[in-house]
């Protein structure tokens, strides 16, 4: 799942903001950190009228695993909207020695108590104070806001969503960790070790568990159209898991529609090709994901 020892090498220019004109040229690349949380920001392709709507993503822990290279994977581009990919905690910028040790040590030390939990809870925090810089620097429009996550990624996308504090107007998946479990089980696999499961790891696994958390979901004053892209070669639990979630929210549902499943023949768990930190050449697997997620974010954000 991961590749060691791969130095970060920026690649993507830092454009500075035209004081006079007070905006980022059309489709220019941005890096920086806001509130600490590294960012790769995409403007609009084309120009618009007035704040644009603001896609806000969360990366891998797989190819691609930084903000950056997931930004190259998904760019989204036919999305007239600023598209905003932030880091997950100890990738891409805030890798520990420019590798991705820390992050494999943190997963073979305690997969739920050091690895799932504080890095989907480390990265829904952050994210309203990080928001509120690039809102004020970029002057995207948050009320029109959608989330979108690639496994692990997926899981904060999903905590957004069931904790019902952040407006938001769409949401896509793509091989998203629906269940702490299954991603326990994933590792357990590679490291052919069981996990020793406690009360403390039981109960954080009960909150990165969004089959359960569906309720929470489709709790919300406006029901968030959902859509899940599960590759037919991801790891079946997560393929399982992808088909329950959808299910039980479209149950909930007052609009059934606005909750789609999408398998996609051929597309594994990556996104891209290892070791996935740098930004890559778009594989042609990542295109069609590509399509198939700006399609449902065009349609429902407006």
């Amino acid at each position: 799942m991961w590749r060691n020892e791969v130095r970060l090498r920026r690649v993507l220019d830092i454009v500075e903001i035209d004081s006079t004109r007070g905006r980022i040229a059309v489709g220019e690349p941005v890096t920086g950190t806001a509130a600490g949380v590294p960012f790769t920001v995409l403007p609009p392709s084309a120009e618009v009228s007035g704040p644009a709507p603001v896609v806000v993503a969360w990366h891998m822990i797989d190819a691609p695993r930084s903000d950056a290279a997931f930004a190259a994977a998904l760019p989204l581009a036919g999305v007239p909207a600023w598209r905003v990919y932030l880091g997950m905690p100890l990738c891409g910028a805030r890798m520990v020695d420019g590798s991705m040790d820390a992050v494999v040590e943190r997963a073979v030390r305690d997969s739920v108590l050091a690895y799932a939990d504080p890095f989907v809870r480390q990265a829904a925090l952050e994210f309203p104070a990080a928001l509120a810089e690039l809102r004020e620097r970029f002057g995207f429009d948050t009320a029109r806001m959608a989330v979108v996550g690639g496994s692990l990624g997926g899981a904060v996308a999903l905590t957004i969503l069931a904790t019902r504090e952040i407006p938001v107007r769409a949401a896509a998946l793509v091989n998203p960790a629906v269940r702490a479990r299954s991603l326990v089980g994933v590792v357990e696999t590679m490291l052919e070790k069981p996990y020793s499961w406690t009360d403390e790891a039981n109960q954080a696994a009960d909150q990165l568990d969004f089959v359960a958390r569906s309720g929470e979901i489709s709790a919300r004053d406006t029901q968030v159209p959902l859509l899940v892209v599960s590759g037919e070669e991801d790891f079946p639990t997560f393929r399982a898991d992808a088909d329950e979630l959808v299910d039980a929210v479209r149950a909930r549902y007052s609009v059934a529609d606005d909750v789609r499943l999408v398998k996609v023949p051929g597309l594994a768990h990556p996104l891209a090709e290892d070791p996935g930190i740098e930004p890559a050449p778009q594989l042609p697997i990542a295109k069609l994901v590509d399509d198939t997620v700006a399609e449902w974010l065009v349609r429902h954000l407006g």
